[in-house]
C-alpha cells in the first residue's frame, strides 16, 4: 500500500498527488483517512483472483476488487456512460461492498438511483447506450422509480434499486457515499443496513463478514460510524 502521508483524501473529492497524479488505491471517506483498495488482513483471506473474470482478464490488484459473472470493466462501463448522461447513483449491495475492499465475487451489480423523473429519463438513455435491450414497459417503470427492476436483456445483469431496504432517501445515503476511483458507492453501514432489512437468507448469511470488514475499518479509523 502506499505510505499514509503521500495520499491523504478529504471528505467528498478525490485529491490528488502533488505532482498531479491521482491515487487510483485510494477512496474517499468522511473521516478525512486513506484506505486503499489492496488491503489485507488477518480476518480476511486475501485473493490471488484477478478483478475481471473474463477472457483476456488480467491481474491489476492481487487483494480486495474481485467480481465473478460482473466484472470490473464493466462497472467502469455503467460508471463513464452514467455519467455521461449525469446519472445519479451509487453501487450497493455487494458489488459496492467489493469496491470498497471487501474480498467476494457477485453475480451481477446493484445500483441504487435517486428517484426523479429526470434522473429516470437519463437511465433509460444510459441503459440502452450500455446495451440493454430495455422493453417500452421496463423503460417506464424505470422513468417513474419502481421501486426494483430487474434487468437481464444487456451485456450484464443489472438490479436498477430505487428503494432500498434499510434506506430511507437517496439523499442521506448521497451525503454518506465514499467514492472509489470515480465509482460512487454506498457507505458500507448503509449497505449492511439494507442487506439487514431485506431478511433474505442469502443475505443473512453475508452479513457476519461484512460486519467484520467494516470492524477491519473501524479499528483502523477508516470508515463507520
Amino acid at each position: 500500500m502506499t505510505d499514509p502521508d503521500r495520499c491523504r483524501l478529504t471528505g467528498g473529492k478525490s485529491l490528488k498527488r502533488p505532482g498531479g497524479g491521482r491515487c487510483p488505491s485510494d477512496f474517499v471517506t468522511h473521516s478525512s483517512r486513506r484506505i486503499s483498495r489492496c488491503w489485507t488482513t488477518h480476518r480476511f483471506e486475501p485473493s490471488t483472483r484477478p478483478r475481471t473474470i473474463g477472457g483476456g482478464a488480467k491481474k491489476t490488484c492481487p487483494i480486495g476488487l474481485v467480481m465473478g459473472a460482473f466484472e470490473y470493466r464493466q462497472a467502469e462501463e455503467i460508471r463513464d456512460t452514467f455519467a455521461r448522461h449525469h446519472v445519479r447513483y451509487l453501487f450497493i449491495g455487494k458489488a459496492g461492498a467489493i469496491l470498497l475492499g471487501f474480498p467476494d465475487t457477485t453475480q451481477d451489480a446493484d445500483v441504487f438511483a435517486e428517484r426523479s423523473e429526470e434522473n429516470g429519463r437519463a437511465l433509460v438513455m444510459a441503459m440502452r447506450e450500455l446495451g440493454f435491450a430495455l422493453s417500452d414497459d421496463q423503460a417506464a417503470q424505470i422513468e417513474r422509480g419502481k421501486d426494483f427492476v430487474q434487468l437481464k436483456n444487456g451485456p450484464f445483469d443489472l438490479d436498477l434499486i430505487f428503494a432500498p431496504d434499510g434506506i430511507e432517501r437517496f439523499g442521506d445515503a448521497w451525503q454518506r457515499r465514499v467514492e472509489v476511483e470515480g465509482f460512487p458507492v454506498c457507505h458500507i453501514d448503509d449497505i449492511i443496513a439494507s442487506k439487514e432489512a431485506t431478511g433474505r437468507v442469502k443475505d443473512r448469511e453475508s452479513l457476519p463478514r461484512l460486519k467484520s470488514f467494516r470492524d477491519y475499518l473501524r479499528e483502523r479509523g477508516l470508515g463507520g460510524r
